[in-house]
């Protein structure tokens, strides 16, 4: 019983030895090759690479992330510029507030000279005429501003199309709001009615 017991725990010691040089062994055998792979080359340092290849792409993003905002920000700024010359030129177009509140001054101005002793022709340049010159003169304002800033827009170069666009709209239409504006302040349009007519 003892000699088959013997027998029995003998070659399971035996394997549990063996299996632990084995493990010895192994473990060895990946220290040795590391350590040959770093002799191989050992200016290199996996750690310094990853380090490096890290500094590199943090400061590339970093670039990237400095230089998109003034990109963005100057396409904002080129593309409000561009629709508030649209809009300008439309008001220029349409008439505006401060026109009508000029020209009904300009109206209430000539009833007061003309009230006691003008002639109908005074009357008719004084209430009707200068109002309408007014009118025309504000318009025409807001139409220059508006030709202004799409011509700024225009002339600055690196901006999407759709801005270039936007401000060609709007210098086009600025532009015929001046000229409606110009007519319009000359009478070259509509002369004013005479007195006999």
């Amino acid at each position: 019983m003892d000699i088959k017991t013997t027998e029995k725990t003998g070659p399971a010691g035996r394997d549990e030895k063996d299996g632990g040089a084995a493990a010895t062994a192994t473990t060895g055998d990946l220290d040795g090759a590391l350590d040959g792979d770093l002799a191989d080359d050992p200016g290199t340092d996996p750690a310094d690479d990853l380090e490096d290849d890290l500094e590199d792409d943090l400061e590339d993003g970093l670039e990237d992330e400095a230089a998109a905002p003034a990109g963005k920000e100057t396409g904002v700024g080129a593309g409000a510029a561009a629709v508030v010359s649209t809009a300008l030129a439309a008001v220029a177009l349409t008439g505006t507030w401060t026109g009508k509140v000029v020209s009904e001054r300009e109206t209430l101005v000539g009833q007061i000279k003309t009230s006691g002793s003008g002639t109908p022709a005074q009357q008719i340049s004084e209430i009707y005429g200068d109002a309408w010159h007014s009118t025309a003169l504000v318009n025409g304002a807001f139409a220059l501003v508006a030709l202004i800033v799409a011509v700024a827009v225009l002339v600055l170069p690196r901006h999407p199309s759709w801005v270039r666009a936007v401000a060609t709209a709007g210098a086009v239409l600025a532009g015929l709001g001046l000229l409606l504006s110009i007519g319009t302040y000359f009478d070259l349009f509509l002369s004013l009615p005479t007195a006999g007519s």
